[in-house]
């Protein structure tokens, strides 16, 4: 095997970073923070923060936020619950952040996405339509007209 030390460390980074994403991925419900994940996997969270965004493109508080959205979107358009209980439902302890967070990703505020008609993926395996109805990230949403 020719792998240099520095190879087979950065190898070792990215499983330990796929542990953590693993985690926020089946854990996101739960109250996570930078902190508690960092001491998971054994490493202070200014060096996870780092190699995560190094990583992923973003920080690992952004990609837990986005995997909340994400089911908050597939809870509200089942319309069963309200926005409120599905804050809760996704991990988020704050209904202003959530609703900001939700705006910010999605384009609307979670109130009106509920309001909405839901998207036409009858018959689309869920695994497209994961992809399909994916929140954009960092900002890039576009404007929408609520009326």
């Amino acid at each position: 095997m020719t792998s240099t030390p520095a190879a087979t460390q950065h190898l070792r980074d990215l499983a330990l970073l796929r542990r953590v994403r693993d985690r926020i991925d089946r854990d996101y419900a739960q109250p996570l923070d930078v902190e508690a994940l960092a001491r998971g996997v054994n490493v202070s969270a200014g060096h996870l923060s780092r190699q995560f965004r190094r990583a992923y493109g973003e920080s690992p508080y952004s990609y837990l936020m986005t995997r909340r959205i994400e089911r908050a979107m597939a809870l509200l358009r089942r319309g069963d619950l309200s926005v409120t209980e599905v804050c809760f439902a996704v991990g988020c302890s704050s209904l202003g952040t959530f609703s900001t967070r939700f705006t910010e990703l999605v384009g609307v505020p979670p109130s009106a996405y509920r309001r909405q008609e839901p998207p036409p993926t009858a018959g689309i395996p869920s695994c497209v339509e994961k992809q399909v109805s994916r929140p954009v990230r960092n900002r890039e949403a576009p404007a929408q007209s609520l009326t």
